[in-house]
């Protein structure tokens, strides 16, 4: 549990009250239902706490595992959301980097995570350059997020901060 003085507090407070319904209702997003599902409830929360929802799974996914990680689990679904919540919070670099990502799976962006692992299984080789397409992205992803310390927890509470005064 963070205590109000340490960095992602602030943001934190808005996406704990959805963090539960929005996880339980994505099911696997293995298929369309799943994925109709989510984006129903989705739809229902503030967009302020779906931002920060949506850009705290995304770095969390990548900080754990890369953007191969995210797009391979159920969060990727999130990849739109993602993108629109980090330019709107203001994470310009970060929104490049997803939407450098995203191009891989070309257009409509895949949400069903089935769809995305196919994807991703016809990439091979023994080098992490060679099996994962987003290694050079996740090194720009990092490269931003370690240039300051708590950046992107001091990104998001500042966000939160905006939008709780409005």
């Amino acid at each position: 549990m963070l205590d109000g003085d340490q960095p992602g507090y602030r943001y934190w407070s808005l996406v704990d009250p959805i963090w539960l319904p929005l996880n339980e209702s994505w099911g696997d997003a293995d298929d369309a239902d799943d994925v109709a599902a989510f984006t129903q409830q989705f739809k229902m929360v503030r967009a302020e706490g779906g931002h920060l929802y949506a850009a705290h799974w995304c770095q969390s996914e990548v900080c754990n595992g890369g953007l191969h990680q995210f797009f391979t689990n159920s969060t990727g679904l999130l990849a739109p959301e993602a993108l629109d919540a980090f330019e709107v919070i203001g994470l310009i670099e970060w929104a490049e980097i997803l939407t450098e990502a995203m191009l891989f799976f070309g257009s409509p962006y895949p949400r069903e995570r089935t769809k995305r692992q196919e994807f991703l299984a016809g990439q091979c080789g023994w080098n992490r350059e060679e099996w994962n397409p987003f290694d050079a992205l996740d090194h720009r992803f990092f490269e931003w997020l370690h240039a300051e310390p708590d950046r992107w927890e001091r990104k998001a509470d500042s966000y939160a901060d905006r939008v709780s005064r409005q």
